[in-house]
Formats: C-alpha cells, structure tokens, sequence
C-alpha cells in the first residue's frame, strides 16, 4: 500500500470518526542489557515480572528473539535501519565518528510519519550513524505520544535503564551486607565461579529486573486508563542480551539472545501468524523488527534494508514458520577490539573468531568496574578456576559449533568431533556467503574504513567486494592445517595489498608458535613496512610468541599513529600482549599523542595508556 494512499484514508478515519482508528498504535517498551535467562518467562530460575507476564498471556512469547548485536550504539543502530551493521559501518561501539546512511534510507519512524503516525522516543537513541531530520516528533525524557491529535495513530518508545550495567557497579559493602542464606537460592551460569561476589550479581540483576517490570507495568496501566490498550501493539524486549560477565559485548547466546513479547490487541489479531497466549519459534533478529512495525502499520517496507517482515500485512506466513537462523557480530566495544561472526541454524550455533587470540577477558575499564569482572580476574590469575571457567581468559579457537538445545551456555565446542562436521562445514559456508553477501566491512581495520569509506559506506563496500572477498581469503587462512598452508601465508606477507599483508599476519598469530619458520619475514615487516598498522601486527605476533623486539618500536608506531582510532588500535595489541605476559613492561607516556587524545577521562586512549602504565 502507497504512502499517500494511507495518508488520505487515516484523514478520511479521523474525519468521519475520531474514536476509530484505522491504524493500530504500535508501543516499544525496551529495557537495557537483559537478556531472557535472567527472566521466569524463560527460566523457573529467573525473575518474576508479573507486568510482562500478563502481556504475554494476552499476546505471543517469542523464545528465538535476537539481537545481532550484544552492545547497545550497535544493536541500536540495527533495530532502527532495519540494516546490519558491518554493511553500513555502524559495527563499531561506540563511533569513532558518526557515519551517513545508506543513499534513499532513511530510519524507520520516518516511513511512519509519512504514513500520518506521530513517532515518539522517550529517550535513549545512541545511533552510530547521522540523524536525518524528519524521524521523529519527539525524542527527549518528556516524549509523549500524548501530543498527538485526536485519532492519530502513534508509534512510541520507551525506554527503561534500571537494568543498566552501571546499576551493577555496586561495592563491597552491598555483598557484605547480605545474608548468605539470602543468596542460596542462585544457580549461577557453568563458565562463572560460584562465589558470593558472583551469586549477589545475580541476585541484584534479577532485583532490576523486577523494578523495570514496575515501571513498565505503571506505563501499561497508563495506557488502559486512556482506553487505549484495545488499538495498541505493545512489543517488549532487551536492547541486547545481558549484562553480567561475558554477556554484554561477547556474541555468546547470552550477549545476543533477548526477550520478546508481543500483545496483541483482539482487534488487531488478523495481523499476527500466531494465536494469543501461544510462544512462538519463529526466529526474529533486530534487522526485522524495523520492517515489522512498518508491515503492522500497512507501511511496505523500504528496498535496501536487510530484515524481514514477521507480523503484518508484509508478512507471509510459510515463510515466517520456517524462519530459522540470525546473524551476530561484535567488533570493537569501546577500546576493546575484536572481530567476530555468528550464525544461528535451529540448535547449532556456529561462532567464527577472526582474531582468536584476542581473549575474551581482555581488560575492557567500564566492564571492570563491577566487582564480578575484577574478581573473576584475580581467581584465574591465582589459579582457582576450573576448566570451563578458564575459558573466558584463554585464547579461542578460530571457529566453534555449539548445540544450543544440549549446551545453552556454549562451553562445549563441537567444531573437532567427527560427527559433526558436515554441520561445521555448512554453516562455515553459509556464514562466509553471509559476509561475502553484504559485504563485511570489517575486513578492513577501522581507521582505514573511516579514512576511505566514510563518504558512503555501502558504496565503499560494494566497489571493494571482490578486493574483500581476497581478504576474507586470507583470514580464512587460520581454518586450515599451517603445513596446508603456508606457502599460502608466506605469499600474503610478501603481498603488495597491505590488508593482505595485514590479514597474513593475524593468520600467523591465530597459529602461534607454529608459525614459528615465517619470523624472520615478520621480522623484516616490523623494519620496512609502510604501513603502521601492518607493523603493529607484526609486532603483536612476535611478542607474544616472545620473539625478540627492541622495544623502541613500540614508540615508533605509536608516533606515527595518524589518527585516535588507530592509536587505539595499536594499544590494543599492546594490551594483549600485557595480558599474556604480564612480566613485560612497557616505557609508555601519554605525551607521545596529541593531547586531545587523552585529556578526557573516557577517551579510549586515555583508558588503555592507564592500563598498559598501571594507573587506577
């Protein structure tokens, strides 16, 4: 249906009859880092959130509901683009700079207004990307759908941050001052240590929980008083998965997972493909919710996004049944960088770790101000750990497979057992057509993307799709015996492409001391390499395979970092290395950057320098 065409007949609605609408109201209730193992919908250990839970009896419970992003600039980006991140250049928490959409797109609260919709967001936008005008009508903390005119449909969001990770940033006192028996009742997760630090986490996360659900429930009983529950679609969910350690920011299930609740309002049920009171299989990722609610409004969803449809009269019903598999990814989250791809068919989750030397527990400041992060740390520097809970601090493989129904928690990788690897090998190809499809634009680092594709990413990427799909060829590379390929590797060190070069280095560092024949070439590109961020890899594969360095060329790269973003970059090996080996000290200042690089206390830089020069 034609915009104009919905404009005039929600004109013609308002006229004739000004307490009919013709168009539901559609409502966002959101809630920030929690994800459904923290909830009794989804687990008997979780919390009771009565609110939700009325909702749900009176609409559908979706239990595959994702975000393809675990951290909120990013997954926030999706959710109102309809888009994913690595094709537009929003993958990166937070911007470094913010980034133009794609040409002709705008975010979808615009197709709304078009439509005759009031759009209200009450309030967090936290988008990666340039606003355009036009999208909303109000976006502050006093937003309100309530300035409407009379009959007007709206589309409103409201947004609740009570389960913020902030909100677990408590102190020693807050878990000396409860009971042990208080806490009994917890079950923690099988890769967290069972200690009372961690079971008091819990134990106040699930308390967030239950006050979001307050507020919410006073938001919902608004509604009812104004009569208005009756033409209002009403979704919950998570802004991503949750927020304690390893969740928020890692693609694990528990980083990516979220909560989905859809009422649904008698009058509007011919809308939906599942009954009232029923739960719903149906995957559902962020990229759809955009074309969703446009397809609930009887809006057709713009050429150029990536989701689709699931409810609504743009929605099919044999497709929406069968719909089984969402894509993740998580790049940089603030100054901890990585590169990892997900994909999830049915049970099987496939996570493919670009960089698997970048350990997941790498120091991260805003994560390690809860007690939990810090604690954790210190168990496994004092050897106090088991097995799976090692995991977080250890090195990955470059590709895992998970059987999400037998290990929700992904502690078992089943990417060596011989049973399964017809299902690794289809999944690792179905991921690679996935990025090769889009294209990924992380393939090339950050400081490169904002100095070549910042104009227009999408068009960036679609010049530069054959040059990625080389690059994605070399990182490829580390899924393969090193003896298989290192004439392979050896080619892509001596490549003039830098990104080749670039991409053979995290190779060789993915295989470690197996790749122990190519240090003198690695060597030589730490000496004679034009560009910096191709030394620093280097760089980064010789220390921490602890290959002699003269250590004045850590200053060197650092100098010649052109840009925050890349002096970031750099820190960020430096930083690792730290981590592997503690023992080695670093002759660091910050007066080797500009000092508009650091003199705020939250620049990425500022973060990383007090960490590698052991400031609080």
């Amino acid at each position: 249906m034609h915009i104009s065409l919905l404009l005039g007949l929600l004109l013609i609605n308002a006229a004739c009859s000004p307490t009919e609408q013709s168009f539901p109201n559609i409502v966002w209730l959101t809630t920030e880092d929690n994800a459904p193992h923290h909830m009794k919908l989804y687990n008997d250990q979780g919390a009771s959130m009565p609110a939700i839970e009325k909702l749900a009896k009176e609409g559908i419970v979706f239990d595959n509901a994702f975000s393809n992003a675990p951290v909120c600039s990013v997954a926030r980006s999706t959710l109102i683009t309809g888009c994913y991140a690595p094709r537009v250049f929003t993958q990166f928490h937070r911007r470094a700079q913010h980034v133009p959409l794609p040409q002709g797109l705008m975010p979808f609260p615009f197709y709304l207004r078009q439509a005759g919709y009031y759009t209200t967001n009450s309030h967090k936008q936290d988008y990666n990307f340039i606003l355009p005008e036009g999208v909303w009508d109000e976006s502050s903390k006093k937003a309100t759908y309530k300035n409407r005119k009379p009959g007007q449909p709206f589309f409103h969001v409201q947004n609740h941050t009570v389960t913020h990770e902030g909100s677990l940033h408590f102190n020693q006192k807050a878990i000396d001052n409860t009971a042990d028996e208080d806490l009994e009742h917890i079950k923690v997760f099988p890769y967290h240590p069972d200690t009372k630090t961690f079971r008091y986490s819990y134990h106040h996360y699930h308390n967030r929980h239950v006050l979001a659900d307050q507020q919410m429930g006073e938001f919902i009983t608004d509604l009812e008083e104004q009569g208005l529950m009756e033409d209002t679609i009403i979704f919950y969910f998570g802004d991503h998965g949750g927020v304690l350690p390893r969740s928020k920011g890692y693609a694990y299930e528990s980083g990516l997972q979220v909560p989905l609740v859809v009422y649904v309002p008698e009058k509007w049920k011919h809308l939906f493909h599942h009954s009232k009171g029923s739960r719903a299989e149906t995957f559902v990722e962020f990229v759809d919710l955009a074309p969703t609610v446009l397809s609930l409004a009887g809006v057709s969803p713009p050429e150029g996004i990536d989701g689709t449809a699931v409810l609504g009269a743009y929605s099919e019903a044999s497709k929406i049944e069968k719909k089984n598999t969402s894509f993740g990814y998580a790049d940089r989250f603030d100054e901890k960088y990585d590169l990892v791809r997900t994909l999830r068919v049915g049970k099987y989750k496939y996570i493919r770790n670009y960089q698997p030397f970048n350990k997941d527990g790498l120091f991260n400041f805003y994560r390690y101000k809860m007690l939990a992060y810090q604690e954790w740390e210190a168990l496994y520097n004092d050897g106090k750990l088991n097995a799976l809970q090692r995991q977080f601090f250890e090195s990955r493989g470059p590709e895992g497979l998970y059987d999400i129904d037998q290990d929700p928690h992904e502690v078992n990788d089943l990417s060596a057992s011989p049973d399964h690897q017809e299902i690794l090998l289809q999944m690792r190809k179905q991921l690679q057509q996935k990025l090769l499809a889009l294209p990924d634009l992380s393939f090339y680092p950050e400081p490169y993307l904002l100095d070549h594709a910042l104009e227009n990413p999408v068009v960036f990427g679609q010049n530069n799709q054959d040059e990625i799909k080389e690059l994605m060829m070399v990182a490829d590379l580390n899924l393969s015996r090193f003896e298989e390929v290192q004439e392979q590797i050896k080619q892509a060190l001596s490549d003039d492409n830098p990104w080749k070069r670039y991409w053979g280095l995290v190779v060789c560092t993915s295989f470690g001391e197996k790749a122990k024949s190519l240090a003198p070439q690695i060597k030589n590109i730490l000496e004679q390499d034009d560009e910096n961020l191709v030394r620093t890899r280097a760089l980064e594969y010789l220390l921490l395979n602890q290959k002699s360095v003269d250590h004045r060329i850590v200053d060197t790269l650092l100098k010649n970092a052109k840009s925050e973003t890349e002096a970031n970059l750099i820190l960020n090996s430096l930083a690792l290395v730290k981590s592997s080996r503690p023992q080695m000290k670093f002759n660091l200042s910050k007066e080797i950057f500009p000092p508009e690089w650091y003199d705020k206390p939250n620049d990425l830089v500022n973060r990383r320098m007090d960490h590698l020069i052991g400031n609080p």
